[in-house]
This record gives structure tokens, C-alpha cells and sequence, in this order.
């Protein structure tokens, strides 16, 4: 073990829960290089279109995903990946179901 990266198995599933109304977060990793973000969005709800300086990964763990990357609408269903480069706009969005995905942010600078 090493700071503060514990070692043991964790349920993805149960990181983070839905609920009503909202996108609910929890960030597991966070270095000065990246960061590694569990979310759980209800349906309805979404992430405006942004852009960040680094690449990003997608990884849909339950539901399907609306993701729109520089215009473009993708839709991602779960065990399925995405990845947005940096400095492009993307808005993600749960339009036919709740979903919950992981987001892995590395920095390219």
C-alpha cells in the first residue's frame, strides 16, 4: 500500500448510488497527473457541454449514456468506453435511463 491508495477490491456497483433528481459523484483517485471519478446520473440529468485541457475516458458501468463530442451525439451503453480529447467540447447526458460511468482524467501537459 502506498499513501493513500488502499489495496482491496471495491464493487463498482456500490461506489456511488442513484439518486432522484441529480448526478451524484465520488472521486477514488485524485494525483497532480489525473484523476479517476465515479458518477451516478438519474435520468433527466446531465453535465452541460464543457471542454478540459486533458483526455478523458468514459467507461459506462450500468445504463446508456447520451455523449455528445464536439457536436457529435454517441451513445455509450454499459461495458462499452468513449474517449474525449482534450480541449474538445462534450456534454453528457441520461436521456432514456439512469446510468453510472467511471471517469478517468489523465493530463497531457
Amino acid at each position: 500500500m502506498r499513501g493513500d491508495i488502499m489495496a482491496k477490491a471495491l464493487d463498482i456497483q456500490k461506489l456511488v448510488d442513484y439518486q432522484s433528481g441529480t448526478v451524484v459523484s465520488r472521486e477514488v483517485i485524485k494525483k497532480e497527473l489525473g484523476t479517476v471519478t465515479f458518477f451516478a446520473f438519474d435520468q433527466g440529468q446531465g453535465l452541460s457541454e464543457h471542454s478540459a485541457p486533458f483526455d478523458a475516458m468514459v467507461q459506462v458501468i450500468d445504463g446508456e449514456a447520451e455523449i455528445t463530442i464536439s457536436g457529435e451525439k454517441h451513445t455509450v451503453r454499459a461495458g462499452e468506453i468513449i474517449i474525449m480529447p482534450a480541449n474538445e467540447p462534450h456534454a453528457l447526458q441520461a436521456e432514456n435511463s439512469h446510468y453510472k460511468m467511471i471517469l478517468t482524467m489523465i493530463r497531457s501537459d
